[in-house]
């Protein structure tokens, strides 16, 4: 019987870079799909992650049965951060949903202070002080009662995002492909109470079929190949592509266009992002080499 082994996946620099574009296209799907299935959000994000999970296990083949008070809490605020994904996406715009989840870096900068004792430093507080003033821009174009507790929602999703991303780093000697594994059992496990209020039409169960394999479960298998042959930069500019792409998708097809006030507001969370990512980037590298300087310097 032909089984494959992720381990054993050792794609080229170029194909790598290949794999984490698709990655970032294939999570962009998640605003139009969602959209498009008529169903109960957490029903909605359960069925995706049951789908996700099966894909996943095929690679991972031995999941890891060892649990303790880390990996729980990385599988809860996974399941945290999709049910809420889904719930903001139904809620508010596709744009605003994705680019409030975006974020996540920031609450990240926050939480590593406050848990890990990492300091701030002075591009963080300018940052920080600059996405918070593009997300309130986000709640001055005229929405719907829902549209407003969307917005909030999708703040809250990228804050669980944020502690994803930290518990990830915890346990950074440990498979990440089987933390979210996990995660997506768990967001099955919540959601399928809600999965047997309703049946989904036949569009729905294809879309829910195309989110499950595509958009979120091959995505994070790509995503876990790609990420080890690619540099730091890469791995966080390349990703940038899903923001950008998500509100296209569902303006494209759905006709759903966010206001000018969030529109400039999600450019602007996107821009400072981007820009502290590629500054804190080259900043590593500067200090990296500054230590080999001083090795090569106390060695000669």
């Amino acid at each position: 019987m032909f089984k494959l082994n992720i381990n054993d996946i050792t794609p080229k620099r170029s194909l790598a870079l290949f794999f984490l574009a698709l990655t970032a296209v294939l999570w962009s799907l998640g605003g139009l799909l969602i959209k498009l299935v008529n169903w109960n959000p957490i029903a909605i994000a359960g069925a995706r992650s049951l789908i996700a999970a099966l894909l996943i296990l095929f690679f991972i083949k031995k999941p890891d049965f060892k649990f303790n008070f880390l990996k729980f809490a990385t599988a809860f605020v996974y399941a945290a951060t999709v049910i809420t994904f889904v719930a903001a996406t139904k809620l508010t715009t596709a744009a605003n949903a994705i680019i409030l989840q975006y974020t996540a870096p920031i609450y990240v900068a926050i939480f590593g202070a406050i848990f890990l004792k990492e300091k701030v430093r002075w591009y963080d507080v300018i940052t920080i002080a600059v996405v918070f003033g593009g997300m309130i821009l986000f709640f001055i174009d005229k929405l719907s009662s829902g549209g407003m507790i969307g917005n909030l929602i999708a703040i809250s999703s990228g804050v669980f995002f944020a502690f994803v991303a930290l518990l990830l780093r915890l346990q950074k000697d440990d498979s990440p492909l089987d933390r979210i594994f996990w995660g997506n059992i768990m967001t099955a496990v919540i959601g399928l109470p809600f999965m047997f209020q309703s049946l989904p039409d036949a569009k729905s169960v294809m879309g829910i079929g195309l989110l499950g394999i595509f958009q979120l479960g091959f995505s994070y298998v790509l995503f876990s190949v790609a990420i080890k042959n690619v540099s730091a930069l890469e791995a966080v500019l390349i990703p940038v592509i899903e923001p950008i792409l998500n509100p296209i998708w569902v303006a494209l097809v759905v006709h759903e266009v966010p206001g000018i006030y969030s529109l400039i507001g999600g450019s602007i969370v996107l821009i400072i992002i981007t820009l502290r990512c590629i500054y804190t980037y080259f900043l590593s590298k500067k200090r990296e080499t500054a230590l080999k300087k001083q090795e090569f310097a106390g060695l000669s």
